[in-house]
């Protein structure tokens, strides 16, 4: 009970990281339109800018600042490129980010290099959850940290989108953006101030979970696929399904790995007779626990084929 307990926690904190990258993602399509490409790339940055950052002043600082630094950079991206590209249609708008990620890749590596970056885990959080051990579960507490951060934002999305004025302008500005600009408000700065604040989410993945994991050059690619994977399953443009697509792979993804559990042991059980004399039983005999780094793309394929705007869609384009 207590090891499945453990990789409970395991898979909803990894699921709430890959829901604080697909927030940033789902805020921007949502609003724009814009599928960004870069937007593994900028949590990859965000990685770094927090590493370069602690050196100097501490992990606390740049849990502040790295999100800010990737704020006024994706604003800049936004206001100086994206802009620009807009109005020629969806196709270079993707080209567009799918530049800006090499570019960025390419960047890390002249200024860092191509080996992996020495990124820690504070002192303070190197450890095990106390409270937790009372119960024989083993749990580190920066994971339970950074299911903190991501409930934390959460909530600040929410409130922001909900409870403010500026939240009511951006809900207005993704419906009708005309109406909205002839009220007095300048639609296009709202464009900017979303696209920086999805890149600064970006960020804050980045800052918390580049030293849960491993700050390198690779981490874009790596994570980039599994995001885009949670925001079509849970819907294009929905943060509540982006939400539990998040969660749902995250513990998809951590007791797949544990398990020894095969299709044929699956399928004997639900009482079909599957032994080595059934076409295909190579395949079938392979367990879980093997196939686990293929579970995620599985769902996808199946969302797709049942339904294809996703668990929560809203929106087709």
């Amino acid at each position: 009970m207590a090891a499945t307990i453990s990789q409970a926690l395991y898979g909803i904190s990894y699921g709430l990281l890959l829901f604080m990258l697909a927030a940033g993602l789902t805020l921007i399509f949502s609003m724009m339109g814009v599928l960004n490409f870069a937007h593994a790339s900028f949590y990859m940055l965000g990685a770094y800018v927090a590493y370069q950052i602690s050196t100097w002043i501490g992990f606390w600082a740049a849990l502040v600042l790295a999100p800010l630094v990737l704020f006024l950079l994706g604003a800049a991206v936004e206001r100086w490129g994206l802009r620009r590209v807009h109005k020629w249609g969806h196709v270079p708008e993707l080209l567009f980010t799918f530049g800006v990620s090499y570019i960025i890749v390419e960047l890390v590596q002249v200024i860092w290099g191509r080996a992996a970056v020495p990124y820690r885990v504070p002192p303070e959080l190197d450890g095990p959850v106390d409270w937790l051990q009372r119960f024989d579960i083993t749990f580190p507490e920066y994971r339970m940290f950074m299911m903190a951060v991501a409930i934390a934002m959460l909530v600040a999305i929410w409130l922001l989108l909900t409870r403010t004025r500026i939240g009511l302008v951006i809900q207005a500005a993704l419906t009708h953006p005309q109406q909205v600009e002839a009220l007095g408000h300048n639609v296009p700065r709202v464009f900017m101030l979303v696209f920086g604040g999805g890149c600064a989410l970006a960020g804050l993945a980045g800052v918390v979970g580049g030293n849960a994991f491993v700050t390198e050059p690779a981490m874009a690619g790596t994570v980039g696929a599994i995001v885009f994977v949670v925001i079509v399953v849970g819907g294009m443009g929905s943060l509540a399904g982006a939400f539990i697509a998040a969660l749902a792979i995250g513990l998809l993804e951590s007791f797949g790995k544990v398990s020894d559990w095969s299709f044929a042991k699956l399928a004997n059980a639900l009482g079909l007779t599957v032994d080595a004399a059934t076409p295909g039983y190579e395949v079938l005999r392979l367990t879980l626990a093997q196939v686990a780094p293929v579970l995620p793309y599985l769902v996808l394929v199946l969302i797709l084929i049942v339904r294809p705007k996703g668990l929560l869609g809203t929106r087709e384009d």
